[in-house]
């Protein structure tokens, strides 16, 4: 690049001058236009002057004389004495005894071809005669038309008319050739000179550059490499790797993306593996379980009576509960959980179902705490699918709360967001589990008992419920003692 700016900034410098020095010639000869305007005003043409090259060229050598335009003069060179011509023989005759005493100039022989004779030489033929070589400028006067006047006008030449105006008609033009390079002058050393001072300063910037590219390019490429080792790596299924790259510029930027990508593809790829072992486990005891009964009541170590159906009839029930709860789940992953939203007021609904939560827990042996919401929250909502998150979040609660006393439902308004808070006394749950407990099937009881607790599903519905609604729902320590379910939900 910079070889090539170099380059151009020479035939610009080059091209320049020579349109400088074309136009300064031009200048130099505007007082020949007013001649030439005399010449034509004496007979009202050009008849004069027409082919009339030798007063053209004086009134050109006039305005050219002591310029740096001025053609150079060819010197004949002069003959020394002893190269004289001898004088003729009427001469010697005259003078014959002024000549005395010298010797008869001897002229060299003529060289003689092989049979004696001497080489005469031949004057040039006309074909032997070449044409007088082109001038470097050559000018011209053109009539009205730009028809031949008088001058040197070469077709083939790129010209500069001038315009020669009479009483402001144009009546003729006078051409000048352009120069296309510059042969001798002033100009010639300045473009000389520049074009040497361009070199060093491109050699200059050249040594610049390099000083200044080669570490700027190993800061460039560095995070590159790491990069393009890091997503080798991470196409090969290693998930678990962290690109170490402490800058602030974009590719610092890149990095944190790319580091918080891995984690990502790291936490989906150990959810998956615990999803299909945990699904597999759900699915497999409720099956073994009705399994083991039938047979044992085909075999007659049970007996076939109503009990025993009934207790496979569970079985069966089970089933198709944490069925239907995949299936929900799974809608709810692909986006195909349908909502119906509209203006509702969340004040009213829950104090509607409040009265049917209050009932169910009383028959759970615990207490409902809830005061009536007097005030309008108006928020755009499925209500069925509010009524949903409730009910898993009650029945979460009386679950889990199994050694508590008390389920606590209250509802607040806060900024621009309403706040749904479900909490309990119950034993509560670890810090270390709380990030995790609207995961797919995640639980804290590993054993998966089903006496301490369900599926592992209803919290997961409940954060895609939330998340349909642009809302959020987090889980922490309850001031009771238990969990807190907190959810907010923008205002409409």
């Amino acid at each position: 690049m910079v070889a090539s700016l170099i380059l151009l900034m020479q035939w610009s410098l080059g091209k320049g001058m020579i349109d400088y020095v074309n136009t300064k010639e031009i200048e130099q000869l505007k007082p020949l236009i007013t001649q030439l305007q005399t010449v034509y005003s004496k007979k009202n043409s050009w008849d004069s002057l027409e082919n009339n090259h030798r007063q053209f060229q004086r009134m050109i050598a006039s305005q050219l004389q002591n310029t740096e335009f001025e053609p150079p003069i060819k010197k004949r060179p002069q003959r020394r004495k002893d190269q004289r011509r001898p004088p003729r023989d009427g001469y010697r005759q005259k003078y014959q005894t002024d000549l005395e005493g010298f010797p008869e100039p001897k002229h060299p022989k003529r060289p003689k071809d092989v049979y004696g004779n001497e080489h005469n030489k031949k004057s040039p033929s006309i074909n032997d005669k070449r044409p007088p070589p082109k001038p470097k400028v050559s000018y011209a006067v053109l009539d009205s038309e730009q028809n031949y006047i008088v001058g040197h006008f070469d077709k083939k030449r790129d010209y500069s008319l001038t315009p020669i105006t009479l009483n402001t008609a144009v009546i003729g033009y006078f051409a000048i050739s352009k120069r296309h390079k510059l042969a001798q002058g002033y100009e010639l050393d300045f473009i000389k000179q520049q074009q040497s001072y361009i070199w060093l300063i491109g050699l200059g910037v050249m040594v610049l550059v390099i000083i200044i590219t080669l570490p700027l390019a190993r800061h460039l490429v560095q995070p590159i490499r790491q990069l393009k080792s890091g997503m080798h790596k991470l196409t090969q299924g290693n998930y678990s790797q962290n690109l170490d790259v402490k800058r602030q510029d974009e590719f610092g930027q890149l990095n944190r993306d790319f580091n918080e990508l891995t984690q990502a593809l790291d936490k989906n790829e150990t959810a998956r593996k615990r999803w299909l072992a945990n699904i597999s486990h759900e699915l497999r005891t409720p099956v073994a379980i009705l399994k083991g009964e039938i047979e044992a009541m085909l075999d007659g170590i049970r007996p076939l009576n109503l009990d025993n159906i009934k207790s496979t009839q569970e079985e069966v029930a089970h089933l198709q509960k944490l069925i239907e709860d995949l299936h929900q789940l799974t809608s709810a992953d692909i986006g195909a959980m349908k909502y119906r939203k509209k203006n509702t007021n969340l004040a009213d609904l829950i104090n509607k179902e409040s009265n049917r939560y209050e009932g169910y827990v009383t028959d759970a042996g615990l207490c409902f705490e809830y005061t009536q919401y007097a005030k309008v929250i108006n928020v755009y909502v499925d209500q069925t699918r509010i009524c949903q998150l409730l009910d898993n979040l009650i029945n979460n609660g009386i679950k889990y709360a199994y050694s508590g006393s008390q389920i606590q439902l209250s509802l607040s308004v806060n900024k621009k967001v309403a706040k749904i808070i479900v909490e309990d006394d119950g034993p509560g749950v670890a810090e270390r589990h709380l990030p995790y407990l609207f995961e797919h099937l995640y639980r804290v009881e590993n054993s998966r008992n089903r006496g301490t607790g369900g599926t592992g599903l209803g919290l997961s519905i409940c954060a895609h419920i939330i998340e349909a609604h642009q809302g959020e729902i987090t889980a922490s320590r309850s001031i009771l003692g238990g969990l807190k379910v907190t959810i907010t939900l923008p205002l409409f």
